[in-house]
């Protein structure tokens, strides 16, 4: 038996013909046109798995630019892993936990996408900019804050079994059987204290973000993860509110009053601590709805597109965590532009 990462793929990407050019977008390398689903017309099993293909290969495009570009380290986890154990991982930049200033956590909606992604379809028909976290990874980097990028959709790994055929041209010989069949799918493994995106955060939060010396600990948390960041206010809650100084959440899934059991004390940190970016196609930063008690401030995010919204959001998003902070020391702008050519052609 050997463990098979669901990330594993025969090409890399320029095998598929397609390259992220100095804009962040996703361009035909000959033609240079944006990318095209029904490349095999009417075909939809091959359009869907080459799409798939595509998927994987810009999940690890993005962890790429993670560690090179902004200079993230990548933390596997649990700590405690044997070598032969199927081990998660988040990224966390250099001396995260020391910095006495800012701590940034990015935890994104559920689904295919992982860590530095907001929404792979807005990467692949948009661009890098608006669908991956980069822009604000660097934006809190350049402001010296640290920033630690969770991964809570990377929960199962596929143990697959090479399977042994006999070799009829060779009577009496095993072989490996050809790419076709070798691989045999057994079942699906989870990932120890990483089975879930609650887990995952839970775990992350227990051995690093709640030892970090930051005067500031601020969560972005876009679709599901506003739910996941409500769950763990609840499961640690005298922790998470002095420690937590604001949350961010981006057309957030979070329910607070069936979370929150009506716990008061509870609401009322929700309340104060707390701002959700909804979906509204008027200009960004407009009220909408009225205040409830049981929840927090609702403005708009200037889309009705739920994958779009943390890139309308940004800017909003740094100027509240700015009035929120400790000593109320300015952010410095959001960084908009970014160079994400993609790296020189090699196996993966």
């Amino acid at each position: 038996m050997r463990f098979i990462s669901s990330l594993e793929v025969p090409h890399c990407m320029e095998d598929l013909q397609y390259s992220f050019n100095q804009r962040g977008e996703l361009r035909h390398l000959v033609t240079e046109e944006p990318f095209f689903y029904n490349y095999y017309k009417n075909e939809l099993e091959r359009n869907h798995k080459r799409y798939k293909t595509l998927g994987s290969l810009v999940i690890l495009h993005v962890y790429e630019l993670l560690e090179k570009e902004c200079k993230l380290e990548r933390i596997h986890i649990p700590i405690d892993a044997s070598d032969e154990e199927p081990k998660s991982f988040f990224f966390m930049s250099k001396e995260a936990l020391s910095k006495q200033t800012n701590l940034f956590v990015l935890l994104q909606d559920s689904g295919v996408i992982r860590a530095g992604q907001w929404s792979q379809k807005v990467i692949v028909h948009h661009s890098l900019d608006r669908g991956s976290q980069i822009p604000y990874i660097k934006t809190a980097l350049r402001d010296n804050s640290a920033v630690i990028v969770l991964n809570p959709n990377d929960n199962f790994v596929e143990i697959k079994e090479e399977a042994l055929v006999k070799n009829e041209d060779d009577a009496g010989s095993l072989e490996t059987s050809d790419a076709r069949d070798s691989l045999k799918p057994e079942l699906v493994l989870p990932k120890r204290c990483c089975s879930s995106p609650e887990e995952h955060t839970s775990y992350v939060w227990d051995h690093f973000i709640s030892r970090s010396a930051a005067k500031n600990v601020w969560f972005i948390a876009h679709g599901y993860g506003g739910f996941v960041f409500i769950d763990l206010l609840c499961k640690k809650r005298e922790e998470v509110m002095s420690k937590v100084s604001a949350v961010a959440f981006i057309d957030s899934r979070h329910h607070t009053p069936h979370q929150a059991r009506a716990d008061p004390e509870i609401q009322t940190w929700i309340r104060s601590h707390c701002r959700s970016w909804v979906l509204n196609a008027k200009p960004l930063d407009r009220p909408v709805g009225s205040i409830r008690k049981l929840d927090c401030t609702k403005v708009s995010v200037g889309t009705e597109n739920h994958e779009l919204a943390p890139f309308f959001a940004l800017p909003s998003i740094f100027r509240f965590l700015s009035r929120s902070s400790k000593g109320r020391r300015s952010l410095a702008p959001p960084i908009r532009t970014m160079l994400t050519r993609s790296s020189t052609r090699k196996s993966i």
